[in-house]
């Protein structure tokens, strides 16, 4: 296994690293406190091409792989997991309209996504009823003269707000998964109507709704891929997301662990530092490891991608052990520092509210163990 990057990757690697030191990590406790969307800070990232890491330069992305993405993520996570969130779901959107949209559609709606004209991309498959069980959808598109009428609800849509297109799945055909498709929606169609932001515990500066669609129009030309192929179409998507998410969650328990470093070298206790005790030695010994785990995981998926080699599996076998590895790590962050860690006077106590979401969205741990013992199972 070739564990060395290459020039491409660690150029884009120092480019969101410089970035996220420079632009997001001296402002991520103000955005979290305001709940403010980063819209400046997106269409910077857009200028970088980090809104587009793995699409085509031909659509305006960078063309740098997947790899290359999971270690940007990973370095915009560190600074700011709010906007980290926002940028992983654009990119998904991006990717999923490259991978299955026809030319009219990459050509329409990816540069926009890449370039910022677009602040987001938004993913609109979860319904009240429907999380983690897609085939019960009721949210249904109906033919009419040149097109479809979207009817029903949708839950937990980030970016939904804010995004300049949207990727929406609706039944067009019977029950179970076989019936669903999916359509591009643009911002400020007629009959789709954005809900109250969620008052969420963490990732406060990322633009969580719910949305309602009441006769929607959209033309024929606004379906994505073939009749009946939408659940195919989301599986894909997410199992590239869930290598977003796992990389996400490396980047946060990163900062936890630097923040716990950082603290235990210097806070005082009995005459030494902390740092001198080995209950403290040994939570930073289990959380370095369990980093080091999730990372490799992560980019193991990513690489298989990149490769155009089955992932599936690998992807949910990251982000089950990167998202719960992340929630330990950070979870330990606020017991090394003590009474401090429960308060706003240091970072740590961001990390732990804003990880705890990534054991749940994109697929939660239950739905990951699911998919992996399914594979292993075939």
């Amino acid at each position: 296994m070739e564990f060395t990057l290459n020039e491409t990757q660690r150029m884009v690697q120092q480019v969101a690293r410089d970035y996220a030191e420079r632009r997001l990590r001296p402002i991520a406790a103000q955005l979290d406190r305001e709940g403010t969307f980063p819209t400046e800070q997106l269409q910077e990232m857009a200028e970088l091409g980090l809104m587009g890491v793995n699409i085509p330069e031909r659509l305006g992305g960078a063309e740098a792989g997947a790899v290359a993405y999971a270690l940007a993520m990973m370095e915009i996570a560190a600074a700011c997991a709010s906007t980290a969130v926002t940028m992983a779901v654009t990119n998904m959107v991006a990717e999923v309209i490259t991978a299955f949209g026809t030319e009219d559609q990459q050509t329409r709606y990816v540069p926009a996504l890449t370039s910022g004209r677009y602040l987001a991309g938004a993913f609109a498959l979860s319904e009240p009823g429907a999380g983690s069980d897609p085939g019960g959808m009721r949210t249904t598109a109906t033919r009419v003269n040149g097109g479809y009428l979207l009817d029903g609800q949708k839950q937990w849509i980030t970016s939904g707000a804010y995004a300049g297109v949207l990727v929406v799945w609706a039944r067009t055909g019977g029950p179970g998964t076989r019936g669903i498709s999916c359509f591009l929606v643009e911002q400020g169609a007629k009959g789709m109507k954005t809900g109250r932001p969620e008052d969420k515990m963490g990732l406060r500066a990322s633009n969580t709704v719910p949305l309602t669609f009441e006769c929607c129009f959209v033309p024929e030309e606004a379906m994505l891929g073939e009749p009946g192929s939408g659940f195919k179409i989301a599986m894909m998507a997410l199992d590239g997301g869930r290598i977003g998410i796992a990389s996400q969650a490396c980047g946060i328990a990163q900062a936890a662990l630097d923040a716990s470093l950082r603290y235990a070298k210097d806070r005082q206790q009995f005459g030494k530092p902390i740092a001198d005790f080995q209950a403290i030695q040994w939570m930073l010994a289990d959380s370095a490891t369990e980093l080091d785990a999730a990372r490799l995981l992560a980019l193991r998926a990513a690489a298989l991608k990149e490769a155009k080699q089955p992932f599936s599996r690998e992807a949910s076998m990251a982000k089950l052990f990167a998202s719960e590895a992340a929630n330990r790590i950070c979870n330990r962050a606020v017991q090394i520092h003590g009474g401090y860690g429960y308060t706003r006077e240091f970072p740590v106590e961001r990390y732990l509210r804003d990880v705890r979401v990534t054991t749940i969205y994109e697929g939660t741990s239950e739905i990951q163990r699911t998919v992996i013992a399914r594979a292993m199972l075939r």
